[in-house]
Protein backbone atom coordinates (compact mmCIF):
# COMPACT_ATOMS: atom_id res chain seq x y z
CA UNK A 1 0.00 0.00 0.00
CA UNK A 2 1.07 3.27 -1.25
CA UNK A 3 -0.09 6.40 1.27
CA UNK A 4 0.18 9.68 0.36
CA UNK A 5 -0.72 12.79 2.56
CA UNK A 6 -1.26 16.08 1.24
CA UNK A 7 -1.28 19.62 3.03
CA UNK A 8 -0.84 23.28 3.08
CA UNK A 9 -0.69 22.56 6.82
CA UNK A 10 3.13 22.30 6.95
CA UNK A 11 5.80 24.73 7.89
CA UNK A 12 9.03 25.05 9.93
CA UNK A 13 6.82 26.62 12.63
CA UNK A 14 3.52 24.93 12.09
CA UNK A 15 2.10 22.99 14.75
CA UNK A 16 -0.06 19.87 15.49
CA UNK A 17 -0.64 19.03 11.78
CA UNK A 18 3.07 18.77 11.11
CA UNK A 19 3.83 16.60 14.10
CA UNK A 20 1.18 14.04 12.82
CA UNK A 21 1.99 13.67 10.12
CA UNK A 22 5.52 13.50 11.33
CA UNK A 23 4.71 11.03 13.99
CA UNK A 24 2.82 9.40 11.29
CA UNK A 25 5.27 8.73 8.83
CA UNK A 26 8.10 7.42 11.40
CA UNK A 27 5.63 4.57 12.42
CA UNK A 28 4.34 3.62 9.25
CA UNK A 29 7.94 3.67 7.92
CA UNK A 30 8.68 0.27 10.31
CA UNK A 31 5.23 -1.64 8.42
CA UNK A 32 6.32 -4.30 5.63
CA UNK A 33 4.99 -3.57 2.23
CA UNK A 34 3.99 0.14 3.05
CA UNK A 35 4.95 2.73 1.47
CA UNK A 36 4.60 6.23 2.57
CA UNK A 37 4.89 9.96 0.71
CA UNK A 38 4.17 13.62 2.03
CA UNK A 39 3.68 16.38 -0.68
CA UNK A 40 3.86 19.98 0.86
CA UNK A 41 4.26 23.23 -0.20
CA UNK A 42 8.11 24.71 -0.58
CA UNK A 43 9.76 27.18 -2.76
CA UNK A 44 10.49 25.12 -5.51
CA UNK A 45 9.82 21.67 -6.93
CA UNK A 46 11.94 19.34 -4.82
CA UNK A 47 12.08 15.70 -3.88
CA UNK A 48 14.36 14.13 -1.12
CA UNK A 49 13.10 10.49 -0.55
CA UNK A 50 9.53 10.64 0.37
CA UNK A 51 9.57 14.21 0.99
CA UNK A 52 8.11 16.25 -1.91
CA UNK A 53 7.77 19.92 -2.57
CA UNK A 54 5.59 22.30 -5.11
CA UNK A 55 6.24 26.08 -5.06
CA UNK A 56 3.76 27.97 -3.45
CA UNK A 57 3.01 31.43 -2.12
CA UNK A 58 4.27 32.48 0.89
CA UNK A 59 2.11 34.02 3.25
CA UNK A 60 2.90 37.30 4.67
CA UNK A 61 2.73 36.99 8.73
CA UNK A 62 1.82 33.86 8.56
CA UNK A 63 4.84 32.00 10.32
CA UNK A 64 5.99 29.80 7.03
CA UNK A 65 3.14 28.38 5.47
CA UNK A 66 2.55 29.01 1.58
CA UNK A 67 -1.03 29.06 -0.02
CA UNK A 68 -1.02 26.67 -2.99
CA UNK A 69 -3.00 28.31 -6.17
CA UNK A 70 -2.96 26.00 -8.60
CA UNK A 71 -5.03 22.99 -7.78
CA UNK A 72 -4.10 20.96 -11.31
CA UNK A 73 -0.59 21.29 -10.56
CA UNK A 74 -1.22 19.69 -7.21
CA UNK A 75 -3.82 17.16 -8.98
CA UNK A 76 -1.03 16.51 -11.39
CA UNK A 77 1.60 15.53 -8.89
CA UNK A 78 -0.74 13.23 -6.73
CA UNK A 79 -1.25 11.27 -9.82
CA UNK A 80 2.30 10.85 -10.40
CA UNK A 81 3.22 9.68 -7.13
CA UNK A 82 0.59 6.77 -8.08
CA UNK A 83 -0.92 6.17 -4.72
CA UNK A 84 -3.18 3.75 -3.10
CA UNK A 85 -4.90 6.01 -1.21
CA UNK A 86 -4.72 10.08 -0.32
CA UNK A 87 -5.27 11.81 2.51
CA UNK A 88 -5.74 15.47 2.52
CA UNK A 89 -4.53 17.52 5.49
CA UNK A 90 -6.34 21.30 4.61
CA UNK A 91 -9.81 22.49 3.45
CA UNK A 92 -8.24 24.55 0.82
CA UNK A 93 -6.53 24.14 -3.27
CA UNK A 94 -4.40 20.67 -1.95
CA UNK A 95 -8.39 19.33 -0.86
CA UNK A 96 -9.61 19.77 -4.11
CA UNK A 97 -6.38 18.45 -5.96
CA UNK A 98 -6.68 15.21 -3.72
CA UNK A 99 -10.51 14.39 -4.54
CA UNK A 100 -9.44 15.37 -8.13
CA UNK A 101 -6.69 12.65 -8.56
CA UNK A 102 -8.48 10.34 -6.35
CA UNK A 103 -11.19 10.29 -9.32
CA UNK A 104 -8.47 9.70 -11.77
CA UNK A 105 -6.73 6.81 -10.08
CA UNK A 106 -10.01 5.13 -9.09
CA UNK A 107 -8.32 4.94 -5.68
CA UNK A 108 -10.08 6.31 -2.30
CA UNK A 109 -9.39 9.79 -0.89
CA UNK A 110 -9.59 11.15 3.18
CA UNK A 111 -9.81 14.65 4.35
CA UNK A 112 -8.80 15.09 7.95
CA UNK A 113 -10.40 18.09 9.67
CA UNK A 114 -7.62 19.26 11.49
CA UNK A 115 -9.01 22.85 12.01
CA UNK A 116 -12.88 23.85 12.42
CA UNK A 117 -13.00 26.71 9.41
CA UNK A 118 -16.30 28.04 10.50
CA UNK A 119 -15.92 28.61 13.87
CA UNK A 120 -12.24 30.24 13.68
CA UNK A 121 -12.83 32.64 10.95
CA UNK A 122 -16.43 33.03 12.65
CA UNK A 123 -15.32 34.26 15.85
CA UNK A 124 -12.88 36.68 13.82
CA UNK A 125 -15.46 38.30 10.85
CA UNK A 126 -19.16 37.39 12.53
CA UNK A 127 -21.58 34.91 11.92
CA UNK A 128 -22.28 35.11 8.34
CA UNK A 129 -18.35 34.61 7.11
CA UNK A 130 -19.06 31.60 9.96
CA UNK A 131 -22.20 30.32 8.00
CA UNK A 132 -20.79 30.95 4.64
CA UNK A 133 -17.62 28.43 5.45
CA UNK A 134 -19.82 26.23 6.79
CA UNK A 135 -21.57 25.57 3.35
CA UNK A 136 -18.29 25.31 1.94
CA UNK A 137 -16.86 22.63 4.04
CA UNK A 138 -20.05 20.44 3.92
CA UNK A 139 -19.42 20.95 -0.03
CA UNK A 140 -16.20 20.03 0.22
CA UNK A 141 -16.07 17.22 2.73
CA UNK A 142 -18.88 15.21 1.34
CA UNK A 143 -17.09 14.46 -1.37
CA UNK A 144 -14.81 12.23 0.51
CA UNK A 145 -14.88 8.61 1.11
CA UNK A 146 -13.75 9.47 4.55
CA UNK A 147 -13.59 11.96 6.85
CA UNK A 148 -11.33 11.98 9.92
CA UNK A 149 -11.85 14.27 13.08
CA UNK A 150 -9.08 14.77 16.19
CA UNK A 151 -12.07 14.43 18.80
CA UNK A 152 -15.33 13.43 19.42
CA UNK A 153 -16.67 16.71 19.64
CA UNK A 154 -15.05 17.86 16.02
CA UNK A 155 -17.02 15.06 15.01
CA UNK A 156 -20.52 15.73 16.05
CA UNK A 157 -19.65 19.11 14.51
CA UNK A 158 -19.53 17.33 11.29
CA UNK A 159 -22.41 14.87 11.28
CA UNK A 160 -24.88 17.85 12.37
CA UNK A 161 -24.22 19.35 9.68
CA UNK A 162 -24.97 16.23 7.31
CA UNK A 163 -21.54 14.86 6.93
CA UNK A 164 -21.44 11.09 8.11
CA UNK A 165 -18.58 9.27 6.50
CA UNK A 166 -17.12 10.62 9.95
CA UNK A 167 -14.34 8.80 12.07
CA UNK A 168 -12.71 9.90 15.29
CA UNK A 169 -9.04 9.49 14.96
CA UNK A 170 -7.30 11.10 18.15
CA UNK A 171 -3.57 12.14 17.73
CA UNK A 172 -0.51 10.34 19.43
CA UNK A 173 2.05 11.83 21.55
CA UNK A 174 5.79 10.38 21.91
CA UNK A 175 6.70 8.64 24.91
CA UNK A 176 10.01 8.60 25.06
CA UNK A 177 10.62 12.17 23.84
CA UNK A 178 8.17 13.76 26.47
CA UNK A 179 9.21 11.58 29.56
CA UNK A 180 9.44 12.81 33.54
CA UNK A 181 12.92 11.61 33.21
CA UNK A 182 13.16 14.37 31.15
CA UNK A 183 12.92 16.62 34.22
CA UNK A 184 16.20 19.56 34.91
CA UNK A 185 16.31 21.14 37.92
CA UNK A 186 18.24 24.06 36.13
CA UNK A 187 15.44 25.35 34.65
CA UNK A 188 14.04 26.80 37.96
CA UNK A 189 17.87 28.59 38.56
CA UNK A 190 17.64 29.70 34.99
CA UNK A 191 14.06 31.40 35.43
CA UNK A 192 15.46 32.96 39.49
CA UNK A 193 13.19 31.29 41.27
CA UNK A 194 13.01 30.17 44.73
CA UNK A 195 12.60 26.11 45.06
CA UNK A 196 8.98 26.81 46.44
CA UNK A 197 7.59 28.72 43.92
CA UNK A 198 5.00 26.61 41.54
CA UNK A 199 5.90 26.65 37.80
CA UNK A 200 3.30 26.73 35.57
CA UNK A 201 3.83 26.59 31.95
CA UNK A 202 2.16 26.52 28.21
CA UNK A 203 3.21 26.34 25.20
CA UNK A 204 1.89 27.05 21.30
CA UNK A 205 1.06 30.02 18.76
CA UNK A 206 -0.51 33.00 20.48
CA UNK A 207 -3.47 33.08 18.21
CA UNK A 208 -6.72 34.15 19.67
CA UNK A 209 -8.02 30.90 20.30
CA UNK A 210 -5.30 30.11 22.92
CA UNK A 211 -6.69 33.49 24.88
CA UNK A 212 -3.32 34.21 26.37
CA UNK A 213 -5.16 37.25 28.02
CA UNK A 214 -6.49 34.95 30.28
CA UNK A 215 -3.60 33.06 31.40
CA UNK A 216 -1.95 36.28 32.12
CA UNK A 217 -4.94 37.45 34.15
CA UNK A 218 -4.73 34.67 35.89
CA UNK A 219 -1.63 35.18 36.81
CA UNK A 220 -2.49 38.54 38.17
CA UNK A 221 -4.70 36.97 40.14
CA UNK A 222 -2.51 33.99 41.61
CA UNK A 223 0.58 36.70 42.73
CA UNK A 224 3.84 35.60 44.17
CA UNK A 225 4.42 31.87 44.33
CA UNK A 226 3.23 31.38 41.17
CA UNK A 227 5.78 31.92 38.22
CA UNK A 228 3.90 30.91 34.29
CA UNK A 229 6.77 30.63 31.55
CA UNK A 230 4.92 31.46 28.04
CA UNK A 231 6.85 29.68 25.17
CA UNK A 232 6.18 30.37 21.50
CA UNK A 233 5.91 32.68 18.06
CA UNK A 234 4.08 35.87 19.04
CA UNK A 235 4.14 35.30 22.58
CA UNK A 236 3.79 39.17 24.48
CA UNK A 237 6.43 41.06 26.23
CA UNK A 238 4.34 43.00 28.29
CA UNK A 239 3.64 40.59 30.83
CA UNK A 240 2.81 40.61 34.47
CA UNK A 241 6.04 40.30 37.23
CA UNK A 242 5.59 36.54 37.97
CA UNK A 243 5.42 35.34 34.40
CA UNK A 244 8.42 34.81 31.37
CA UNK A 245 7.75 35.05 27.96
CA UNK A 246 10.08 33.77 25.29
CA UNK A 247 8.55 34.77 21.64
CA UNK A 248 10.18 32.25 19.27
CA UNK A 249 9.16 28.98 17.93
CA UNK A 250 11.03 26.15 20.40
CA UNK A 251 12.35 23.17 19.46
CA UNK A 252 10.81 19.62 20.78
CA UNK A 253 13.77 18.31 23.12
CA UNK A 254 13.33 22.16 24.55
CA UNK A 255 9.95 21.34 24.84
CA UNK A 256 9.96 17.93 26.65
CA UNK A 257 12.70 19.75 29.26
CA UNK A 258 10.25 22.62 29.96
CA UNK A 259 7.54 20.31 30.42
CA UNK A 260 8.87 17.91 32.61
CA UNK A 261 10.57 20.33 34.56
CA UNK A 262 7.41 22.21 35.77
CA UNK A 263 4.59 21.49 38.02
CA UNK A 264 1.68 21.87 35.96
CA UNK A 265 0.32 22.99 32.46
CA UNK A 266 -2.10 25.82 32.15
CA UNK A 267 -4.28 25.98 29.44
CA UNK A 268 -7.10 28.79 28.84
CA UNK A 269 -7.56 27.03 24.73
CA UNK A 270 -11.53 27.00 24.02
CA UNK A 271 -11.70 25.95 20.19
CA UNK A 272 -8.89 22.80 20.79
CA UNK A 273 -9.25 20.13 18.21
CA UNK A 274 -6.96 17.36 19.97
CA UNK A 275 -4.78 19.68 22.73
CA UNK A 276 -1.35 17.45 21.76
CA UNK A 277 0.84 20.19 23.95
CA UNK A 278 -1.78 19.11 26.90
CA UNK A 279 -1.40 15.75 26.22
CA UNK A 280 2.29 16.32 25.68
CA UNK A 281 2.45 17.89 29.20
CA UNK A 282 0.82 14.81 30.80
CA UNK A 283 3.23 12.46 29.17
CA UNK A 284 5.99 14.31 30.73
CA UNK A 285 4.48 13.67 34.18
CA UNK A 286 2.44 16.66 35.25
CA UNK A 287 -0.87 17.78 35.21
CA UNK A 288 -3.23 19.97 33.04
CA UNK A 289 -5.24 23.27 34.17
CA UNK A 290 -7.75 24.01 31.35
CA UNK A 291 -10.69 25.50 29.96
CA UNK A 292 -13.48 22.96 29.94
CA UNK A 293 -14.31 23.26 26.50
CA UNK A 294 -13.02 21.83 22.99
CA UNK A 295 -11.00 18.79 23.29
CA UNK A 296 -9.84 19.49 26.83
CA UNK A 297 -12.83 17.97 28.08
CA UNK A 298 -12.18 14.98 26.34
CA UNK A 299 -8.76 14.31 26.94
CA UNK A 300 -8.06 15.41 30.42
CA UNK A 301 -9.65 13.23 32.49
CA UNK A 302 -10.18 13.66 36.48
CA UNK A 303 -7.21 12.97 38.31
CA UNK A 304 -4.76 14.32 35.39
CA UNK A 305 -5.57 17.88 36.76
CA UNK A 306 -8.69 20.57 37.01
CA UNK A 307 -10.52 21.93 33.97
CA UNK A 308 -12.83 25.22 34.97
CA UNK A 309 -15.25 27.87 33.58
CA UNK A 310 -13.97 28.60 30.07
CA UNK A 311 -12.52 32.33 29.92
CA UNK A 312 -12.94 32.94 33.71
CA UNK A 313 -9.44 33.85 35.05
CA UNK A 314 -10.75 33.82 38.60
CA UNK A 315 -11.69 30.39 38.07
CA UNK A 316 -8.92 29.02 36.67
CA UNK A 317 -7.01 30.97 39.42
CA UNK A 318 -9.05 28.66 41.78
CA UNK A 319 -8.15 25.75 39.78
CA UNK A 320 -4.58 26.27 40.10
CA UNK A 321 -5.23 26.59 43.84
CA UNK A 322 -6.98 23.37 44.19
CA UNK A 323 -4.60 21.37 42.13
CA UNK A 324 -1.04 22.45 44.90
CA UNK A 325 -3.82 22.02 47.75
CA UNK A 326 -3.66 17.99 47.10
CA UNK A 327 -0.37 15.70 45.62
CA UNK A 328 0.33 17.91 42.42
CA UNK A 329 3.32 14.46 42.17
CA UNK A 330 0.15 11.86 42.46
CA UNK A 331 -1.68 13.94 39.21
CA UNK A 332 1.31 13.94 37.02
CA UNK A 333 1.79 10.29 37.56
CA UNK A 334 -1.68 9.37 36.88
CA UNK A 335 -1.39 11.52 33.67
CA UNK A 336 1.63 9.81 32.76
CA UNK A 337 -0.49 6.58 32.90
CA UNK A 338 -3.45 7.92 31.21
CA UNK A 339 -1.27 9.12 28.33
CA UNK A 340 0.65 5.64 27.78
CA UNK A 341 -3.39 3.88 27.86
CA UNK A 342 -4.67 5.73 25.52
CA UNK A 343 -2.57 8.19 23.32
CA UNK A 344 0.61 6.44 21.96
CA UNK A 345 1.25 7.09 18.45
CA UNK A 346 1.74 3.45 17.62
CA UNK A 347 -1.61 2.99 18.79
CA UNK A 348 -3.09 5.62 16.56
CA UNK A 349 -1.56 4.53 13.63
CA UNK A 350 -2.67 1.51 13.93
CA UNK A 351 -6.25 2.06 14.18
CA UNK A 352 -5.77 4.28 11.12
CA UNK A 353 -3.82 1.62 8.90
CA UNK A 354 -6.95 -0.76 9.81
CA UNK A 355 -9.22 2.04 8.53
CA UNK A 356 -6.84 2.54 5.42
CA UNK A 357 -6.90 -1.19 4.77
CA UNK A 358 -11.21 -0.66 5.17
CA UNK A 359 -10.96 1.48 2.34
CA UNK A 360 -8.95 0.22 0.21
CA UNK A 361 -10.56 -2.95 0.44
CA UNK A 362 -13.93 -1.44 -1.22
CA UNK A 363 -14.54 -1.60 -4.18
CA UNK A 364 -14.89 2.08 -5.86
CA UNK A 365 -13.99 5.31 -4.49
CA UNK A 366 -16.70 8.02 -3.11
CA UNK A 367 -17.99 9.57 -6.24
CA UNK A 368 -18.08 13.26 -6.58
CA UNK A 369 -21.62 14.03 -7.39
CA UNK A 370 -22.00 15.54 -10.84
CA UNK A 371 -24.31 18.53 -9.68
CA UNK A 372 -21.95 20.23 -6.63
Amino acid sequence: MHIVDVTMFYAPASGGVRTYLQAKHEVLSQVPGLRTSLLVPGAERDSLGNHHTLPALRLPLGQGYRFPLRARLWRDALVALAPDIIEAGDPYVTAWAALDASQRLGVPVVGFYHSDLPRLMGDRFGRQVGRRLERYVVNLYRRFDSVLAPCQAMADRLRDWGIDQVQVQPLGVDLQRFHPSRKDPALREELGLAPETRLLVFIGRNSREKNIDILLATMKRLGNGYHLLLMGPGMPHRVPANVTSVDRCCGIYEVARVLASSDAMLHAGTRERFGLIAQEAMASGIPVVGAKAGALKENVPLGAGILCRPLDPEAMADACQSLFRNDVAASGRYARRYVELHFSWESAMKNLLEHYRQLCARSEPHVIPQNA
